[in-house]
């Protein structure tokens, strides 16, 4: 099959903007609790109408302030109830938000704010109010900086005191579905970010449709925690879903603290990365190890992933349901407890999700549900549904929504969901669309049942020396499963044989090391030790039986310095720079081939 879509289910609207659920909600169910708002360790409920009053009351300060019906503000904050409440205070002023990341360098600021003549801009910290402050000479347009940690929304909230019920109530009708609501600035993995134009329209239709595809999920009482960045569209995506149907939603700004505010917040689904689920597997085998039950988390995961296979088979064996009860009781339920006892889905995005997580969090109660999607997709192009689920696969297109498979294997997509278009850069609008379908850059296959695959990124084929292509993403996958590996690239362009460079995870180290006898052996040491390189290799040989001799990787090099955002080899949404790591590291990979590439 080289073609699939599946109807819309609600069709697009034809009048009304984001501003809109806002008040439709606060008049629909007033004391429903929406939010779960951060106040020192514990969480403060808000209902619809604080929430309408509080949008209102900055959107208030924001008109007092001069912004414009169209004009756009910057927001550059890390994950917290600001920023949601700040994106829906400027929908209801009539202006467009341009998320920045909170990790963002100076030049990526001044190039964001520049690009969309921005009129002013909310930060969070004092740290990020000097580096806009590094970059003011070269943005003419930018009036005005707030400062969320210094009270900033506070005195907008202050100055707007004085605006007219009326005023504000007009700025939140005059944009129409069609509008410009966000300009969201791609991660720029292979050049200078492009900032993608997406529309109301687009947010509200997915989000309707979202609801209707996944029923098991978006319930009535259905609630998440957010700690993805929402500066990325997968998670603002999400932010406008739970808005638009009334659900409880909390946020915290890293993973860090992630399994403590789990369990206070008690969320019905996450919104995840695959990196997130193999951070929990490796916690959850790590204290095994500590607590001497080590044997038995490795033999209940084994019947967790088998139950989940035999799952798809449509017939489990007595002997595995009755072992899966046994350790349903003995560790998936603690697992579960862990987890705030309540999550039963993950939306699941942003990078591939290997089968064998897939399986395990099936087999203890955590159904994973991949998806696939782009920012000029407003996240979703197709996710697994919960009867369609296909593990190994991102589900089949969002309502709306078109895929096809073009001659050259590129996945080509068309729908509700597309942007309208890059700001300011028709040139690359035009390349981005092939006879009205968007050009993904993904290379895919659409099976029978209409299910996507992805099978790599187009420009990221390895050519060898010998002809053979290679798709880096299917090694480089399963060689991140392993704990002790945190990122790598797979090399081998114009080379006799496949080569990868690999880090190492700082965080998991002290674990790691202590269950194999190296406690004493510094993180600065491990590239080197005899004990980690077999370690690797190991997790090498097992990133090889997923491919052909031609394409599996022959050697490899430990880096003794991790591929971070603070280092400028992984975007903020946790992908690899390739083509930096390629250049920086140049002498590295020359070694591993005896020298450079041969210019004959």
């Amino acid at each position: 099959m080289d073609a699939t879509s599946t109807p819309i289910i609600v069709p697009a609207p034809t009048e009304g903007n984001l501003a809109g659920l806002v008040t439709r909600n606060a008049a629909r169910h007033p004391d429903r609790v929406v939010f779960g708002r951060r106040v020192g360790e514990a969480w403060q409920d808000v209902t619809s109408a604080q929430w309408r009053d509080e949008v209102w009351a900055l959107a208030k300060g924001f008109v007092a302030a001069g912004i414009e019906p169209g004009e756009r503000v910057g927001i550059l904050s890390s994950t917290r109830y600001e920023w949601t409440l700040t994106d829906f205070a400027l929908w209801t002023a009539g202006a467009v938000s341009v998320p920045i990341y909170e990790t963002s360098s100076a030049e990526q600021i001044a190039w964001i704010l520049e690009d969309s003549g921005a009129a002013a801009v909310v930060v969070e910290k004092p740290q990020h109010a000097a580096s806009v402050a590094d970059v003011r000479d070269r943005l003419p347009d930018l009036r005005e900086v707030w400062v969320i940690d210094d009270g900033g929304l506070g005195r907008l909230v202050e100055s707007g005191s004085t605006v007219a019920d009326e005023v504000v109530d007009e700025r939140a009708r005059l944009a129409g579905p069609s509008d410009l609501a966000t300009i969201i600035y791609t991660s720029g993995t292979t050049g200078r970010p492009k900032g993608a134009e997406l529309t109301h329209s687009n947010f509200m239709t997915l989000s309707d449709n979202t609801r209707h595809h996944l029923p098991e999920v978006v319930t009535d009482d259905a609630s998440t925690i957010m700690f993805l960045p929402l500066a990325h569209v997968f998670g603002r995506l999400i932010e406008v879903l739970v808005v638009d149907y009334g659900l409880r939603m909390g946020h915290t700004p890293s993973i860090k603290n992630l399994m403590a505010d789990l369990q206070s917040f008690q969320p019905t689904f996450l919104l995840v990365v695959p990196r997130v689920l193999e951070k929990v597997y490796v916690g959850a085998e790590a204290k095994a190890e500590v607590a001497g039950t080590h044997k038995v988390f490795h033999a209940a995961a084994r019947a967790a992933i088998a139950h989940s296979r035999a799952m798809d088979q449509g017939r489990v064996p007595v002997t595995l349901r009755l072992q899966h009860a046994v350790y349903d009781r003995l560790v998936y339920r603690k697992l579960r407890d862990a987890m705030g006892g309540r999550v039963r889905y993950a939306v699941s995005g942003g990078a591939p999700l290997g089968p064998r997580l897939a399986h395990f969090f099936r087999g203890i109660g955590v159904t994973v549900l991949e998806g696939y999607g782009l920012t000029e997709t407003t996240a979703p192009m197709s996710v697994n549904d919960v009867p369609g689920l296909k593990i190994g696969t991102v589900g089949r297109p969002m309502p709306g929504v078109e895929c096809r498979v073009a001659d050259d294997g590129e996945l080509l997509t068309r729908g509700v969901n597309v942007f309208r278009g890059y700001r300011g850069n028709p040139e690359a609008t035009a390349a981005a669309f092939t006879d009205g379908w968007f050009r993904t850059g993904d290379l895919g296959s659409i099976d029978d049942s209409g299910h996507v695959r992805i099978t790599g990124r187009k420009k990221e084929i390895i050519v060898t020396a010998g002809g053979k292509n290679v798709v880096p993403g299917v090694l480089e996958d399963r060689l991140r499963s392993n704990p002790v590996v945190s990122q790598c690239i797979v090399v081998g362009e114009k080379r006799p044989f496949v080569g990868a460079l690999v880090t190492l995870d700082e965080e998991m180290w002290p674990g790691w090391a202590a269950r194999h006898g190296l406690g004493e052996v510094d993180f600065a040491d491990a590239p080197s030790h005899p004990r980690v390189r077999r370690e690797v290799h190991e997790a090498v040989a097992h990133a090889n039986e997923a491919v052909s001799r031609a394409e599996s990787i022959r050697e490899f090099a430990i880096l003794d310095q991790d591929f971070t955002e603070a280092n400028g080899y992984l975007t903020p949404s946790l992908k690899v720079k390739r083509h930096l790591v390629v250049r920086d590291f140049a002498p590295v990979i020359d070694a591993m081939y005896g020298g450079p590439v041969s210019d004959d």
